[in-house]
């Protein structure tokens, strides 16, 4: 594990189910973290914004709150059953975004696995959020396969593509930065923005969740955007006796 990455909930493909998905390949990412920052997330940011499949470093475990940023506003990506979805589609939950792609070995899974654990945590309350992952890479991620990956987390999830064009239109409106890394035989990984953005109820952009924050952590923000439930309605009868 490289130094620095205490805290942060690691687990292996195996254990994810990942490999039984067909048409799965796990590859090794690269290891050479970069470190985010708020300026960076509200759209100043350069290349070096970009976790190679690996997390960032730092002392923080509060997300960034990036409200008010003027990207990230809305997707057209489709899912597993080919219906076209946006952040309308999910209205009233808090949302959280994912992406990545799917033979990433770790990064994307720890995230994702994270994230079903904070919903977990938050008990009955997990039902009020919904998780969303986009692949970055189409290519290889198919809707069956990015349907199954999402799934292998949390049943809730939902996974979400487009063909290249029209994801790397998504990935740049998100300010996610992504790129081929060729390896052996053919075969490719991709260094990419690890970022898992979060919406409130009303669709508005609210943070962007730090990789070494835990799953406690992440439960933890995701209660503040959380609405109170709403109290009781009085009975009539009730209320004539009063």
């Amino acid at each position: 594990m490289h130094a620095g990455l205490a805290g942060v909930i690691w687990v292996k493909p195996a254990k994810a189910g990942l490999s039984k998905i067909p048409g799965v390949v796990l590859n090794s990412p690269p290891a050479d973290p970069a470190r985010t920052t708020r300026r960076a997330w509200l759209g100043l940011w350069p290349a070096f914004a970009l976790a190679a499949c690996s997390p960032s470093p730092g002392p923080s475990a509060r997300a960034l709150d990036i409200s008010g940023a003027n990207y990230g506003l809305d997707f057209h990506l489709f899912d597993g059953q080919g219906r076209e979805r946006s952040l309308a589609d999910f209205r009233g939950k808090v949302v959280m975004l994912f992406f990545g792609f799917v033979q990433c070995a770790d990064v994307c899974p720890a995230a994702m696995f994270r994230g079903a654990e904070a919903l977990k945590l938050l008990g009955d309350d997990g039902s009020r959020i919904q998780g969303l992952f986009v692949t970055l890479d189409p290519e290889r991620d198919t809707a069956e396969i990015v349907k199954a990956y999402a799934e292998v987390f949390h049943p809730s999830f939902v996974g979400l593509r487009a063909d290249l064009p029209r994801t790397k239109e998504t990935a740049q409106h998100f300010n996610v930065f992504f790129r081929k890394v060729p390896g052996s035989g053919g075969n490719y990984s991709l260094d990419h923005t690890a970022v898992t953005y979060v919406y409130d109820p009303a669709g508005q952009l609210r943070l962007a969740l730090r990789a070494e924050m835990t799953p406690q952590n992440v439960a933890d923000e995701l209660a503040r955007l959380l609405p109170a439930a709403a109290a009781p309605a009085r009975s009539a009868s009730a209320g004539a006796g009063a």
